[in-house]
């Protein structure tokens, strides 16, 4: 399979260069700077991404010029083509102004280059950047400029390495895509294999070379990537994946049966257990996030043991690992800080002596979807929001019990029926509610009421690495607080958030 190789040297759009190549059906794989293959291997194409760093930190992020580079398309994006620029005998220098923003991008000479074919002589295109190329190499010319930007553009004469100073990734880049297109589908001549019916076929096959005759179990949350592993599984080995979903008594209203009909529908050998009483039990007196994340998760490996541990036959543990978790664990600068516990549980491989199977494990979410849609599984289950593995625990702020679940359980169901018949749940990436640590005074049938404050949430998202809140529509808010206020007795108070991520996460918990 031709596969594009990109480079990461930090930028906050590498993902964003990935997912437009997956866009084009071309696979491409991204690898922190320091991991440069010193073997081609089945690299067609590099990709070399921006950074934060200037070429002038005494640590910045360099990587040394392996032969193969010499024998395949190579295109540099803003660090990438200032690097590529001081590495092959150009100057780059410190901007007197840093440009960021809009530019309007001229394309050069009597006849573009194979890297610009198809631009507008005056296309808008996104500079984020702190140095600029005052010199570029010897056997180097300059294909497109902007007022300030003299090489805003350029290419070698002899071979197709390419270097440009905008980003082609990011939307605010009119025709970027057209860019990226011609350097990955024309220059590199790269082939649109990589389709879900493809990646199903030789996701089947692998399964089956990886498990042979043993068994999988595999905790199944009734989330689209969970759900579309299990399918995929199923489809490899049969009967031989054991699926387990625990009602950890904090999902949402009547989740644990609906998602449990759903599994029986698709055919798959699930088993559904009741530890909701476990769990309200482990979080008694926690109000701490972590410490609730924690506790969830610890339950969870008890409950999870408990009921695998009559499968003597089991070797592997299935997961439905996606490829933003894959990066994140390799990334430039490793693991990030850690903001909140990840809600995979940790550890529990280990604990039961399993081999871990992760059939999704390079896909984004949007590929997951369509994967999904391969194998046939429903709407209902892949145009499920994104829901935490620690479900309505973090969503509730303070001491969790069964009595603060029903309350938010009523809340969000109101919500969620709001969102679906104004036909707004399709186009939000995420959406729920949070029940706060706080009471506020109302009037409730001209008597007085001291009752919770809900808040609501909405956000447009592509992977959840960034986030930005939804402007739902007034009449619609106004609708949704009445509705809540007068239906579920012991809310009297609804707020709306308006943060973006960041500074904000996407759950506040």
């Amino acid at each position: 399979m031709d596969q594009v190789l990109i480079l990461d040297f930090g930028s906050q759009y590498t993902q964003l260069i990935a997912r437009r190549i997956r866009e084009m059906e071309v696979y491409c794989e991204i690898l922190p700077y320091h991991r440069c293959p010193v073997d081609q291997g089945p690299w067609k194409a590099v990709i070399l991404s921006g950074s934060p760093s200037s070429t002038h930190d005494p640590e910045a992020p360099v990587v040394p010029w392996p032969s193969w580079f010499e024998r395949v398309p190579v295109l540099g994006i803003c660090y990438g083509a200032q690097w590529l620029a001081a590495n092959r005998g150009g100057s780059v220098a410190r901007s007197v102004i840093r440009e960021y923003g809009r530019a309007m991008l001229k394309v050069e000479g009597a006849a573009p280059s194979p890297l610009l074919e198809g631009l507008s002589e005056a296309s808008q295109v996104w500079m984020s950047h702190g140095d600029t190329i005052v010199q570029i190499p010897s056997g180097a010319r300059c294909i497109a400029s902007t007022d300030t930007v003299k090489f805003a553009a350029f290419e070698w004469m002899d071979r197709p390495i390419y270097g440009i100073q905008f980003h082609p990734e990011v939307t605010h880049s009119h025709e970027g895509f057209q860019v990226l297109k011609n350097f990955v589908l024309k220059i590199a001549d790269l082939q649109p294999t990589w389709t879900a019916d493809s990646f199903v076929r030789q996701a089947v096959q692998q399964i089956r070379d990886q498990v042979g005759d043993k068994e999988v179990v595999m905790g199944i949350s009734g989330g689209v990537d969970s759900t579309v592993a299990a399918v995929l599984l199923h489809q490899a080995i049969g009967e031989r994946l054991h699926g387990v979903f625990v009602d950890n008594g904090l999902l949402r209203l009547n989740e644990f049966h609906d998602v449990l009909k759903a599994y029986q529908d698709l055919g798959l050998s699930v088993r559904g257990v009741d530890a909701r009483h476990e769990f309200y039990r482990v979080l008694a007196g926690l109000t701490d996030p972590e410490a609730k994340r924690k506790a969830i998760g610890a339950a969870f490996i008890s409950c999870f043991e408990k009921e695998s541990g009559g499968l003597p036959k089991v070797a592997f543990l299935g997961q439905g690992t996606i490829y933003p978790d894959v990066i994140e664990s390799v990334s430039v600068h490793g693991p990030s800080a850690t903001i909140k516990s990840h809600h995979n549980v940790g550890g529990l491989p280990e604990r039961m002596k399993l081999a871990l199977v992760e059939p999704l494990r390079s896909l984004f979410k949007d590929e997951v979807r369509k994967v999904g849609r391969a194998l046939n599984i429903p709407d209902a289950l892949l145009d499920r929001h994104p829901f935490p593995g620690p479900g309505l625990g973090i969503r509730i702020l303070g001491e969790v019990n069964a009595e603060s679940v029903a309350l938010l359980q009523e809340a969000d169901a109101v919500y969620m029926e709001h969102l679906r018949r104004s036909g707004w749940y399709s186009k939000i990436w995420q959406a729920g509610a949070i029940l706060l640590p706080v009471r506020s005074v109302g009037v409730m049938g001209d008597e007085r009421s001291y009752e919770r404050v809900l808040a609501l949430r909405a956000v447009h998202s592509v992977d959840g690495m960034t986030a930005d809140w939804v402007h739902l529509p007034y009449e619609l808010l106004a609708e949704i607080s009445n509705d809540i206020i007068n239906k579920v007795r012991g809310i009297n108070r609804v707020v709306y958030d308006i943060s973006s991520k960041p500074p904000a996460t996407i759950e506040w918990e």
